[in-house]
């Protein structure tokens, strides 16, 4: 039969390794690696960025505003308790479902204009 094979350890010496090894090289813009990135490009692709970054700020702003609204309006509107379906006082029921078609309504809004921000870049990128 024949012996294991040999094993070898390999270790690195710190004094002569390069700085900056094995890592990704910084790109600027999106591109693929490889592929040569234009000033242009890199301009348009930040712009978009910063305009989605400003939209979804926006976003969460504005859906923080609508449910902090919802929440006071539950606890500041004592009538809501006197309604009651089924045994449940209202806000109960407001607590349970007010807050689902919010998430919607914002979804559907930052999905939409995300979307024609991203159009919007795409035919500024192609006219020129």
């Amino acid at each position: 039969m024949s012996d294991a094979p040999r094993r070898v350890r390999v270790t690195a010496d710190p004094a002569r390794s390069v700085p900056g090894a094995g890592r990704m090289p910084a790109t600027r813009g999106i591109a693929l690696p490889g592929a040569a990135v234009d000033e242009a490009e890199a301009v348009y692709d930040r712009a978009l960025r910063r305009t989605q970054l400003r939209l979804a700020l926006g976003t969460v702003a504005g859906f923080v505003v609508v449910v902090v609204a919802l929440t006071l309006a539950i606890a500041l509107i004592p009538e809501l308790d006197t309604f009651a379906v089924l045994g449940v006082p209202a806000s109960w029921f407001a607590h349970a479902f007010a807050f689902y078609p919010a998430i919607v309504v914002f979804a559907v809004l930052y999905t939409r204009t995300a979307a024609r921000n991203e159009r919007r870049y795409r035919a500024l990128r192609e006219r020129e």
